[in-house]
Order: structure tokens, then sequence, then C-alpha cells
């Protein structure tokens, strides 16, 4: 028998009749024989709700008052669900994240977790509880209640799972899976069995929206077994593992993310001297605006070009920071594009196949899609292509690296 962390997301506990099928869940994997550690968000729509109260007093909260504010949604959840397991017979408590004792730092509103005490939830364990956890949030070494920022509860079951050591950190949402890339965009694409920490962490980065990058590092870093499952459906979901093996079996590339919120920004003409990199991202760094892909180009007059992507919502504060920066080097010209996108083919196979890139080009150029920008890494490979082109991009790309789903024959 296995210790599992399971941790249901908002639309999961959206109301009473959907904790009550998530009570009936983890009432199977218990009457299984499996120690249970439970972790919830709040349900769907309650912390958007309780930060614009915040704001109904306080235009900017103060971030101390609005993590005790908003850190009352997982609590409802909690005694909600533990409630619904004490009614169908099994044993149950709940714990907020002062309860548990998970330490972070004080970084209000985006805390980091520092360390979990595990001796109580071990306790309550070996006592035949259900461990229901409020996700989300901690407390610092002031006793300050603190939250961990958007897909906190993700992190916090998988800091969970690692302070337990558990067997697997399952984590239930809409959907059943990890894809190889958007269903709404190819209605051919997979879900895959397995994935490494490494490509879920690269499609994560990269575009797709399953999984919190934070809750990805920290499983890879503690080498906890993570399960994607759909919160309704019954199914084998997708497990993200350290494991590379049987890679002679696996595709070459695992999955296709993209993602649509990026711009471009070029400077031109700047006088090509040591040091020139820094001046221009320096002032867009400090901007606390990050910077994507980058490409610089060197002409024959001694000065160079040099083109980054911004996310689209910070590309006015860029372009800003950018034209004053022009004018201080003496540079041709500053130039903007929000009209682009970024697609991306991820897998680990690349490291030990050559030609992927060439065929991922390849596979464009049939369709006519000028390729404006290229990054490459071990096991992904980017492009920024007309927006318009997007989904046409995905589409071929899938079908270059042989992700299409089998054509089901009629019956």
């Amino acid at each position: 028998m296995a210790l599992i962390v399971q941790k249901f997301g908002g639309t999961s506990v959206g109301s009473v009749e959907r904790i009550g099928q998530v009570a009936d869940k983890v009432k199977k994997f218990r009457e299984a024989g499996h120690d249970i550690v439970v972790v919830v968000s709040a349900m769907s729509g309650e912390t958007n709700r309780l930060i614009e109260l915040a704001k109904q007093v306080m235009p900017q909260p103060d971030p101390r008052e609005l993590d005790a504010i908003i850190s009352t949604g997982e609590q409802v959840t909690i005694g909600l669900l533990s409630m619904a397991l004490i009614q169908r017979g099994v044993p149950a408590v709940s714990f907020t994240g002062n309860q548990v004792r998970i330490l972070t730092d004080s970084a209000h509103t985006k805390a980091r977790i520092l360390e979990i005490d595990d001796q109580r939830l071990r306790g309550e364990l070996a006592a035949g509880r259900v461990v229901v956890v409020a996700g989300f949030q901690g407390v610092d070494e002031q006793g300050n209640i603190t939250t961990l920022g958007r897909g906190g509860s993700d992190t916090t079951g998988v800091a969970l799972a690692a302070a337990l050591k558990a067997d697997e950190c399952q984590i239930y949402t809409d959907v059943d899976g990890v894809y190889t890339t958007d269903p709404r965009v190819v209605a051919r694409a997979q879900r895959l069995e397995k994935i490494t920490f490494e490509e879920m962490l690269e499609m994560a980065s990269l575009g797709s929206k399953v999984l919190q990058i934070r809750s990805v590092e920290f499983a890879g870093k503690y080498n906890v077994p993570l399960r994607v499952l759909h919160s309704f459906q019954e199914g084998p979901g997708t497990l993200i593992t350290i494991d590379e093996e049987e890679s002679m079996e696996q595709p070459i590339i695992s999955g296709i993310a993209f993602n649509r919120d990026e711009a471009k920004l070029t400077i031109r003409g700047v006088p090509d001297t040591p040091g020139v990199a820094f001046k221009i991202l320096g002032p867009i760094s400090a901007a606390n605006v990050e910077v994507d892909m980058i490409v610089q180009n060197v002409a024959h007059d001694n000065t160079t070009d040099f083109t980054f992507t911004v996310h689209r919502n910070d590309y006015d504060k860029a372009l800003g920071v950018l034209k004053q920066t022009a004018d201080a080097m003496g540079a041709r010209e500053v130039s903007g594009d929000t009209d682009i996108a970024k697609v991306s083919i991820v897998g680990v196979g690349m490291r030990s196949h050559a030609g992927v890139a060439s065929r991922m080009f390849e596979a464009l150029a049939k369709e006519n899609i000028n390729i404006q920008m290229i990054s490459t890494s071990e096991i992904k490979v980017s492009v920024v292509v007309e927006e318009k082109y997007l989904e046409l991009a995905v589409r071929a790309l899938h079908t270059a690296f042989d992700l299409d789903a089998p054509v089901r024959q009629a019956e």
C-alpha cells in the first residue's frame, strides 16, 4: 500500500456537490489501503472574490492583510471536505498551513516554502485519518500567514509529497493528462502516458497551462513522481518522472507548446561595442520586464541590430524604455510587433537524434510560414512566427513529427 498526496484545484471543489464527488474518490483510495493526504484550493472564483473585497477597502491592499484574507478560501474547503469524508465514514482531519507548520519566507502574496514539519501529519496518518491540508498558504517565522502566489496549491501538494517521501503526488484537474499539444488546436493530439520533468518544465515554461512551473521544478528537485489526472473521469493520466528509460521506444518529440502572449522589439543601428547587450537589456531588466528570446546581428558598418521578445503585457513599458535607450546610444531606429507567437517542439529524444531542427524548418517552409527568430536548448527548439500562422504551424509540426493519433476505423 502507498502513501499518496492528492491535490484538487478550484474547479474540482467548486460546489458542495463536487466536494462530495472528491470525497467519494478519496474514500476509494482509502478503502484500497492507501494513506492519503489531500491538498485543496479554494472553491473556484473564491480567491478572486476575496481580492475584490479587499480592493473595495484599499485599492492597493496591504500584502500582509491581503494574505490573511485570501487564505480563508482554502480554510473553507478543507473543513467542507473533511466533513464530507467523516459523513462517509472516513476518519479525516483538516489543517491550515500554519497547523501543519509549512514554514515560508516573509514575501507576502508570493512566499516560498523553506521547510515543512511532517511530524503532525505522520501522526494523523498513523492514527488512520485522511489529512486534508489547505493549499496555497504557509506561515513565516513571525507567525504571519503567507500565500504562495498563483499555482500555490500545486506547489503545496508537491512540497508535502517531498517532505513525506510519498510514493506519488496526484494533481487532479479539468484535463485527463498532458497532451502532445492543445487538443483544441489539434484534434488528433494524444495524451502522453509518461513525460520527464525536463520535458514538462519546458512545456510549462513555453505555454502549456496544465501545471505550474514552480510545482514541476519542486517535483524534479526532490524526485517526486507527479501524475496529472481528471477530477471526474477515470483514467491513468500522465506520469511525470525523472525516468528516461525506454527512450528507444519514445518519439523524438514529446510535445508542441505555443504561446500567443509574445511581443517583439528591435533596436537598429547601435554602435557595436563591448557591453552593448547590457546597455540595451539592463534598463529593460531594471523596469522589471522579463526578456525571452534574443537575436543580435552585426552589420558591415560596425553597427548592430538587436531583437528580443517580451510578454505582450510588458510591450508598452519595454518600448518606452527602449526608445530612451536608443536616444542615449544614438541608435538609428526602434520598432516593435505584437502580432507574433512562439511555437516550440520539446523532447529528450533530441539529444540522440540529428536533424530535428531542420525537420521543423522544412515542415514550416512547406506551409510558407516565415520564421522570424530561433532559440534552441538541449531538448527544445522555439521559433517566432506571425500570430495568424500559429495554429497552422502547430498542426504542421504535430503531423511532421508523427504525433497525430491514429484515425479510428469505422466499426
